[in-house]
């Protein structure tokens, strides 16, 4: 029985093979979530210490060539399975505007869902995130906020989002309702 728990547990969190609960797509395909979605995959030997602004992806941590096929691989998985898409928010940092754009098209560049370390002491940087994850998209829709692992730690803890996966996050209770990573999404049928 343990092993059972502890398998549903690694299951829930994205950990063990498991395939994601079908019913996540129908709930996807009606709208009304919000998609946090980390960048996809960066190359860490590059950082961000040196970084003067936004706009110099130069001086800042970037997506390898493997990130950015996720990002497009993302995109072409949320088109085929017909889940609509309404505003899509981005840190303004290059890797996920990167992302956010090549899954998406155009992203809002916004303030509220950016990066950075994150300490127990600092829970109110985050309010903007919560109360952006809070909003509901239009009807039929489904809002996607391309942002850090880090913000997300901060309002969700443990664990981390993986590189280029998605939280399903219901913004009614702002509460994960699934978490799809990128090799899951190919696994949904339509």
């Amino acid at each position: 029985m343990r092993a059972l728990v502890s398998f549903a547990l690694l299951a829930f969190i994205g950990l063990a093979n498991a395939q994601p609960d079908a019913s996540l797509l129908q709930k996807l395909r009606q709208g009304g979530y919000v998609l946090y979605l980390r960048h996809a995959a960066t190359d860490f030997s590059q950082d961000d210490s040196q970084m003067k602004s936004y706009e110099d992806c130069s001086t800042q941590r970037n997506l390898t060539d493997k990130g950015r096929a996720e990002a497009r691989r993302l995109g072409s998985e949320v088109k085929r399975l017909r889940i609509p898409i309404g505003v899509v928010y981005a840190s303004q940092f290059c890797r996920t505007m990167e992302t956010a754009r090549l899954a998406f098209g155009q992203p809002q560049p916004t303030n509220e869902v950016r990066g950075g370390p994150s300490r127990p002491d600092d829970a109110a940087r985050y309010e903007p995130l919560k109360k952006l994850l809070a909003t509901p998209p239009a009807r039929g829709q489904n809002n996607v906020i391309s942002s850090h692992g880090n913000p997300f730690f901060a309002l969700f803890g443990a664990p981390y989002l993986a590189e280029g996966e998605t939280a399903v996050i219901d913004p009614a209770t702002v509460k994960i309702v699934g978490r799809i990573r990128l090799e899951d999404w190919a696994a949904l049928k339509p």
